[in-house]
């Protein structure tokens, strides 16, 4: 088939807003960025397509962010404005910790995070545009200069001085062309749900999958005995209770293999078949656990996925980095969660911890308990992410990367791409944008002990 092409017209389009610094993409990472460099004293525009904050952990429902303490459970590592959000959400009853947990440090209420993110860019006077795309880059005499949007309010441009692409895909990177990938094992996407009537709130969770046993049914075992009546493909299933409901339960149980959500095709798909297997798993416990009285109370505005575009930087973290605790002078941000690996080729997932055991788990078959590397004296208890991570190779000197698709192998990957992990790298873009502003550098030209004692005076962990 032909690919037919039009010819758009030329036309001038009105300048929405003028800042110092311009964050695209208002998931936690792209709100604690803006809110960072606001803090110091930028003007910060924050552009977001959805019609709330949050991210996946909001629009996708993912309810849970991971322990800010090392695997020792001895020794924090994170705070800054994940920390403080903990504790605002804790103030109201919208969160719930569990304590020296390797697969879960919080359960939050989400639809409350939605609020709280509204209020922390309002208090730091963040200039904000909800339902806006990002359209294209705007590029003069070789600089980014600006970027296209669209709105309610029609076509339009935000000019600013430095941009920060949180678009979880590298949407602003991708349309400048700087060089990128997509790994040919990315992770697969899942679709969440909030479900009422899902076991007895309350009761002890088990520490992997939360809430397996149903009245008269354990889910992982029908799902694999079920699987094609109803069409679910194997994957990994686990949820969470929301914080102070009684039986409202987040459960993560779908898998959408082999699509691509940064092409819009297969993003479509994704959302569809999604929400097709939400229907099948509800439909599968109807039939064969009528006494659970289930009912469908919520499903994300956008599909939860773990991986597309990787833009290439100035240092790719690889697994041996994380795994193996490697220290980096520019480290602006730290973690603890085991790599996760969620597989395209097969069902369920591996998972490699610091100590050097490996976990191959598929819902309904015994776990496969192996060793990734041999026992050595001492573990590494947590890992650093550095600051040439963010930094995109090519000619554009006023842009930088935040999220999950900064520079990192698939083993690096399976670790650092949770939410705890990544929202400080929005805390460092954030202030590094402000560095670079306020010192008229390129971002790749800042003092990144500067940029660490910046962060730190600002409520971060500096190791």
């Amino acid at each position: 088939m032909i690919a037919m092409l039009i010819r758009e017209e030329a036309k001038e389009i009105p300048v929405f807003y003028e800042a110092d610094i311009c964050v695209l993409g208002g998931s936690c990472t792209g709100v604690f960025a803006a809110v960072r460099a606001a803090r110091l004293g930028a003007r910060v525009v924050l552009v977001e397509k959805q019609n709330s904050f949050g991210g996946v952990a909001t629009s996708g429902l993912v309810n849970v962010w991971h322990t800010l303490h090392n695997t020792e459970f001895n020794r924090e590592i994170i705070a800054g404005l994940t920390l403080e959000t903990i504790e605002r959400l804790s103030r109201i009853g919208a969160v719930a910790e569990e304590k020296k947990s390797h697969s879960v440090g919080f359960v939050l209420n989400t639809e409350e995070l939605k609020i709280e993110l509204d209020q922390l860019t309002i208090e730091n006077k963040v200039k904000v545009y909800l339902h806006t795309m990002f359209v294209a880059p705007f590029i003069q005499d070789g600089e980014l200069q600006a970027v296209i949007v669209e709105n309610k309010s029609g076509r339009g441009a935000i000019r600013a001085k430095v941009f920060i692409d949180a678009t979880g895909d590298g949407d602003l990177c991708a349309r400048l062309n700087l060089e990128h990938r997509l790994s040919s094992h990315f992770q697969p996407s899942t679709m969440c749900a909030k479900i009422s009537g899902w076991g007895i709130n309350g009761e002890l969770q088990d520490d992997m999958t939360g809430n397996n046993s149903l009245i008269g049914l354990d889910i992982r075992e029908a799902r694999l005995l079920y699987k094609d009546e109803f069409n679910l493909p194997e994957g990994f299933g686990w949820g969470r209770h929301v914080p102070a409901t009684k039986d409202t339960y987040m459960y993560a149980g779908t898998r959408v293999y082999h699509a691509n959500s940064a092409d819009g095709d297969q993003l479509t798909f994704s959302e569809m078949e999604g929400r097709r297997q939400v229907r099948a798993i509800m439909d599968l416990v109807r039939k064969y656990g009528p006494d659970n009285k289930i009912a469908l109370v919520s499903l994300p505005s956008y599909i939860g996925t773990r991986e597309t575009r990787h833009i290439e930087c100035h240092y790719r973290l690889t697994g041996e980095d994380v795994l193996y605790g490697k220290s980096f002078e520019d480290s602006i941000a730290y973690g603890s969660y085991r790599s996760d690996i969620h597989h395209q080729d097969k069902p369920g997932l591996t998972l490699r911890y610091l100590d050097g055991e490996q976990v191959y788990m598929r819902p309904g078959y015994p776990n496969e308990v192996s060793r990734w590397r041999d026992k050595i004296a001492v573990n590494p208890s947590f890992y650093q992410i550095p600051y040439r991570c963010l930094l995109p190779k090519g000619p554009y000197t006023n842009i930088i990367a935040a999220g999950r698709m900064i520079d990192m192998d698939e083993d690096a990957f399976g670790g650092v791409r949770v939410m705890v992990n990544m929202n400080q790298t929005g805390e460092a873009a954030g202030v590094a944008a402000y560095l670079a502003l306020t010192q008229n550098k390129r971002l790749a030209d800042i003092d990144t002990g500067h940029l660490r004692k910046t962060m730190k005076a600002g409520g971060s962990i500096m190791i």
